[in-house]
């Protein structure tokens, strides 16, 4: 029988972002043609759960393609076992990201409004939450997202580049990815940093479960909020000013120790080799290009 090769390297990374995004404007462009057959229209939330369902189902179908393709075993690129402390690790920082770092988007908003932005409220993007809608939320905004972006960024694409790109690098370049997919641009800072947190997460835990529920968490929360009418139409937390500078203050704390934690953790990280970070964005490079280009033109509509 012939051995099946389990070597890991950035070029398969790479072109699993390039896939991913390929597969993920041919899904996008499918859900559009079911909306406008349906005749549905954005404020519908018909609509609305077409678009949240876009980026989980072509993920789904560009995972498990990448896999199959390059005959890489599921433990390999998504290992799942870990120590408990670093479920604990999450927790933390998942309450400083959402609580404290989150706010970061409020200033790129205002200096991307200098520039004739207009940023689109948050709970514009929300489909109905009264009554038990809620738990149809819940599973398409929160659930899949968690399990299938998770399974490429935290999984195919970082246990991939860790190899030969080494953990400091794979962390940052993580983090570009995931940022970039999302093509927000008042978001794009915080969803790097998120990005990066849930990768050096990822990487010192060796496992993929901690960062599922980070993000499954963060998600949670503003579904949950919105539901309960706890925030404003940009997605901000409607508390006094004195609680809201506690919890930021608390937050960041939180955030703060879960990433020294990390830092000091006894696992050696793994180094760089020459050529590495290379191999990546030459095999990424269509994929960036083309999320780029959606990022500008996600830019220029809101002008």
């Amino acid at each position: 029988m012939k051995q099946v090769n389990q070597k890991l390297n950035p070029s398969t990374a790479g072109l699993a972002y390039t896939a991913n995004v390929a597969i993920y404007l041919i899904v996008n462009l499918l859900f559009t043609a079911i909306a406008s057959a349906a005749s549905l229209t954005e404020d519908t939330d018909g609509y609305k759960y077409l678009a949240y369902l876009t980026a989980p189902v072509a993920l789904a179908i560009g995972f498990f393609a990448i896999v199959s393709l390059f005959k890489q075993k599921i433990s390999s690129v998504a290992p799942i076992k870990c120590n408990y402390k670093y479920y604990i690790i999450a927790l933390l920082m998942v309450f400083g990201l959402l609580f404290s770092v989150g706010k970061i988007s409020q200033p790129v908003a205002e200096l991307l409004k200098i520039m004739g932005y207009h940023p689109k409220g948050q709970n514009l993007y929300m489909p109905s939450l009264e009554g038990g809608m809620i738990v149809p939320a819940l599973m398409v905004m929160a659930v899949l997202p968690a399990l299938f972006e998770e399974l490429l960024f935290r999984g195919l694409i970082l246990n991939n580049c860790r190899p030969e790109i080494g953990d400091i690098r794979t962390v940052f370049i993580c983090g570009f990815a995931f940022a970039l997919f999302h093509a927000s641009p008042e978001q794009t800072v915080y969803q790097f940093i998120c990005g990066c947190a849930f990768s050096f997460l990822a990487v010192r835990s060796g496992s993929i479960l901690p960062c599922m529920l980070m993000h499954f968490i963060n998600n949670a929360l503003i579904i949950i909020f919105c539901a309960c009418g706890a925030v404003d139409s940009m997605g901000n937390l409607m508390i006094a000013e004195s609680a809201d500078i506690a919890l930021t203050v608390l937050a960041a704390v939180a955030f703060v120790a879960s990433v020294l934690w990390l830092i000091f953790d006894k696992k050696p990280l793994t180094k760089c080799t020459k050529g590495g970070v290379l191999s990546f964005f030459i095999t990424a490079s269509a994929g960036i290009i083309i999320l780029i280009v959606l990022w500008i033109v996600s830019f220029v509509t809101r002008l």
